[in-house]
């Protein structure tokens, strides 16, 4: 193709935070292994199946690839063993003996409603009628106990079906004979189903790894347990795009930018140890830099980074960048990392519009304006399209079949347009690298942090982690066992993660902060037994209740109000 094509980069970051006990190794949610048999998993097929040129780049953070691998260990051994597999829906699905008492039963009867109702559950009709009898039961603290074994069995049952990918659905034989079951599974029906799941999470990850060696997928990451670095390194950057901010009390958290650090060579050590590959580029954190964020991400070996628009936006003094000032890399200082910025237009309708549409027209229009960008200008430039992997295609007939893999296509066909990755234009001669005098720090949403700090709830929680961390500075260089040294530390760093800020607002859903506040203030309980400290009081009081509800369930948000 000749070099006037513009480039388009589709970039898929997957993510999901830490959900294991640190004490226990129960997993305290199902998110990781459900959105894998679903999302990473059609992710995986559209690209294995996609015509050749079709190239992407996916992002795995490293505590997302850790549970990948705990989950297909664990499945492994229980099914090989009979050890349980520390996660309370899949032993409800493997176990012989599901769970008799009111407080075993009704998390499990809650959680199999989880699901987007049109697209999910009354998709299938035998497990909309389940569901709508549950949601029943539900109704008094009594209801449960009316429901039979049969019953929980079918729901269970019923739930992993509708959450497998639809490009297992569609050729996995015992899939298809489970779902014309439709009723009355037995153990063998779903120790079955278990062995599916398991087989999808051990082979993923050398899936995506194969699509390496085939020139289709680069693999980036993102610093260890996905932290917010500028705001680690310093709270004060969260006044660079709004200077009003309020700020924790506490000031600043202590060793950020030693945390900082680490965070990111331990992102690489990780992926290295589940791809046997080095990461080129880094994925910051909900695209979150500043200047010395950049330079660590630098200094840690990577060549590349990227961010929003309205970072960019911010950086230049333009409310609206042209596609001559957003469509290109650029470099902070000599000797960074080139650093791309995403075209939040695009990526909010992938991420947000087009799931109502019908997929060709949305195909179409996607591809219309990417044709309407290359017209418009010379050669070299870079289109980037970075957005959630997994949480959009919930929202997608058919979680994105028709869509994704039509987008490929459509991609390729065109002569004025080019698929390629973000390292591919750091080696390519035509891609020019420009300058930025400077830098305005900030993320993918709205070019701030405000998603992350400000908020009082918010602002409350980064108090307890700093609280935690003196505590940590304090303790940690006492404890003598190596084994409960990197416990310790690396618990630390679980309760760095962004996710737990992300949630804490009065614009989220109730029941999504109500889940995440437990988790965090579990985390930070683990930290402290870990150190043998006290636990503080207040880790007793929930951080945040959230509100009436988010677009999206609150897991996704617009670049731009």
């Amino acid at each position: 193709m000749s070099d006037e094509c513009l480039r388009v980069v589709l970039c898929w970051h997957m993510h999901q935070p830490e959900y294991r006990d640190p004490l226990t190794g129960e997993y305290l949610a199902p998110w990781t292994y459900l959105h894998a048999i679903k999302d990473y998993v059609d992710m995986a097929a559209h690209l294995e199946c996609a015509p050749d040129g079709v190239q992407a780049v996916v992002n795995f953070p490293p505590v997302l690839l850790e549970q990948i691998s705990s989950y297909a260990r664990r499945i492994r051994d229980f099914l090989e063993q009979g050890c349980h597999p520390g996660d309370p829906l899949l032993a409800a699905l493997g176990m012989e003996e599901l769970p008799e008492t009111r407080e075993a039963r009704r998390p499990l009867f809650e959680r199999c409603l989880q699901a987007h109702e049109q697209l999910m559950i009354e998709r299938f009709a035998p497990y909309a009628r389940l569901a709508a009898l549950t949601r029943h039961a539900l109704e008094t603290d009594i209801g449960p106990d009316y429901l039979t074994n049969r019953h929980l069995a079918d729901l269970v049952t019923w739930y992993h079906l509708a959450w497998l990918g639809e490009t297992v659905r569609r050729r996995d034989e015992r899939v298809r004979a489970l779902m014309d079951k439709a009723q009355d599974y037995d153990l063998a029906d779903r120790r079955q189903l278990l062995t599916l799941i398991g087989e999808l999470m051990t082979g993923l990850l050398d899936r995506y790894r194969a699509l390496v060696d085939a020139g289709r997928v680069e693999l980036s990451t993102t610093p260890y347990t996905h932290p917010m670095l500028p705001l680690m390194i310093d709270f004060e950057s969260a006044r660079e795009a709004r200077p009003d901010t309020p700020l924790p009390e506490s000031g600043q958290y202590p060793g950020g930018h030693e945390r900082a650090l680490w965070q990111l060579k331990r992102a690489r050590q990780s992926f290295e140890e589940h791809f046997d590959l080095e990461p080129v580029g880094c994925w910051p954190s909900e695209g979150g830099v500043s200047g010395p964020a950049l330079q660590l991400i630098g200094e840690s070996g990577f060549r590349w980074a990227a961010s929003g628009q309205g970072v960019l936006r911010h950086s230049l003094s333009s409310e609206s960048p042209d596609s001559s000032e957003l469509h290109r890399p650029y470099r902070l200082e000599d000797n960074g990392p080139v650093c791309f910025f995403r075209d939040d237009e695009l990526a909010d309708r992938i991420g947000f519009n087009y799931s109502h549409w019908h997929g060709d027209d949305a195909v179409a229009d996607f591809v219309e304006r990417l044709e309407n960008i290359a017209d418009e200008s010379n050669g070299g430039r870079v289109v980037p399209v970075i957005l959630d992997g997994e949480n959009p295609w919930e929202y997608y007939p058919d979680n994105g079949l028709h869509f994704v893999p039509a987008l490929y296509r459509a991609i390729l066909q065109s002569e004025r347009l080019r698929l390629t990755t973000f390292s591919q234009c750091l080696d390519d001669a035509a891609v020019p690298v420009d300058p930025l005098p400077t830098l305005v720090a900030g993320s993918w949403v709205y070019g701030d942090f405000n998603t992350w700090i400000g908020d009082p709830d918010k602002n409350r929680a980064w108090d307890l982690l700093c609280n935690a961390k003196a505590v940590f500075d304090e303790r940690y260089p006492h404890i003598n066992d190596a084994a409960h040294r990197a416990m310790a530390l690396r618990q630390l760093a679980v309760c760095e993660g962004s996710d737990w800020f992300w949630w804490f607002g009065d614009y989220n859903p109730q029941e999504a902060v109500s889940e995440f506040d437990r988790l965090y203030r579990r985390h930070l309980t683990a930290l402290y037994e870990l150190l043998e400290a006290p636990r503080p009081a207040e880790l007793d009081t929930p951080i945040s209740s959230g509100g009436d509800g988010a677009e999206m369930g609150g897991a996704m948000r617009r670049s731009h109000e």
